[in-house]
């Protein structure tokens, strides 16, 4: 039996099927392969699910190799902190860092939440994100999320097309926050066509409008709507040069390499006046529940990841009126 400063550690791969294909720019989902670590010092397990980041090209053969790298440190006691410094940020740290997270509640008997120093976590407004599609199709979907509180569109960049997505869906859901989020597909002259658009449809979030890398085409384009990274963020070391440019950023677990990063991201970026968003890649409840930890700390929330896929687990998160609410066991939990 290993020793409580000594783990097991188990790597899987699993399959996430989707009830439909998601559309977003340049992609077509129709399954996300995950990456499962498991912890067991005899007495105690901890899991934490991971999905990487697709247009990094971290995917599951990256992550179980990156797991295979730092097995013998882990397998001898690495803690969290030490696991920031064997990996970069990836979905391989975020698997093991949640699994620890997850392992040190049981050992302990005291919730994630308390371990983090946060106050009981309560249930969150999430928004319920649409894949880009015909604008009949994405207006007649913000009707079928009759109980959203909060709608994100995706779309593609086609202004045209997009203005037209936009006033269809705020036509049929009048009542609702609305976001739009244009995966890089944006130029700043197609977003800038767009924009009266955004207005008149009260849209109240851009999300990384520009391709990663370009940051810069922001610094003279004034969005009377606030503007949120998310590919253009990976780590905690990006969000010091977004200041000026964004308004808000969003933690993603998968790109910044698990809840210990994406607690100190949400503290920099409170420092450096940014708002902080948390967002999610598809997946299972598992992965859900460090995310919505973390979204206790946010001022928007985007953890719908398993309304997606045709399977989730047991205990999975809740969806009621809106809100999301991940249960007192399971993940995180004491016991």
């Amino acid at each position: 039996m290993p020793s409580r400063n000594c783990m097991a550690l188990k790597v899987s791969r699993e399959a996430l099927q989707l009830s439909a294909p998601f559309v977003i720019t340049g992609y077509t989902f129709t399954e996300m392969i995950v990456v499962v670590a498991r912890l067991d010092d005899g007495q105690a397990a901890g899991e934490g699910e991971a999905a990487g980041v697709y247009y990094l090209g971290d995917n599951e053969p990256q992550m179980s190799a990156a797991i295979e790298t730092v097995r013998k440190e882990i397998e001898a006691g690495a803690d969290r902190e030490t696991l920031r410094r064997l990996l970069p940020p990836c979905g391989a740290r975020n698997a093991l860092d949640c699994a620890l997270w997850d392992l040190e509640a049981k050992r302990s008997g005291r919730p994630v939440w308390s371990l983090a120093g946060l106050q009981q976590p309560h249930p969150l407004t999430t928004t319920f994100t649409i894949g880009a599609g015909e604008p009949g199709i994405m207006a007649e979907k913000a009707i079928r999320y009759a109980q959203a509180r909060a709608l994100k569109l995706k779309l593609t960049g086609q202004a045209a097309l997009d203005a037209e997505r936009v006033r269809a869906v705020r036509k049929a859901r009048p009542d609702v926050w609305l976001g739009v989020d244009a995966n890089q597909g944006f130029t700043p002259a197609s977003l800038e066509e767009l924009m009266p658009t955004l207005v008149a449809s009260k849209v109240k979030l851009v999300e990384q409008p520009f391709a990663r890398g370009r940051e810069a085409d922001l610094d003279d384009f004034e969005s009377p709507i606030p503007v949120a990274a998310d590919e253009s963020v990976q780590g905690i070391s990006d969000i010091e040069s977004l200041v000026g440019r964004f308004d808000v950023v969003n933690v993603k677990l998968d790109k910044c390499g698990g809840l210990t990063e994406g607690l100190a991201m949400a503290a920099e970026a409170r420092r450096l006046g940014i708002g902080v968003m948390v967002g999610n890649m598809v997946g299972t409840s598992l992965a859900m529940a460090p995310a919505f930890v973390l979204g206790q700390l946010c001022d928007i929330v985007d953890l719908d990841g398993p309304i997606f896929i045709t399977r989730d687990r047991t205990p999975a998160v809740s969806y009621e009126q809106g809100l999301v609410f991940y249960p007192e066991k399971g993940w995180g939990s004491a016991a």
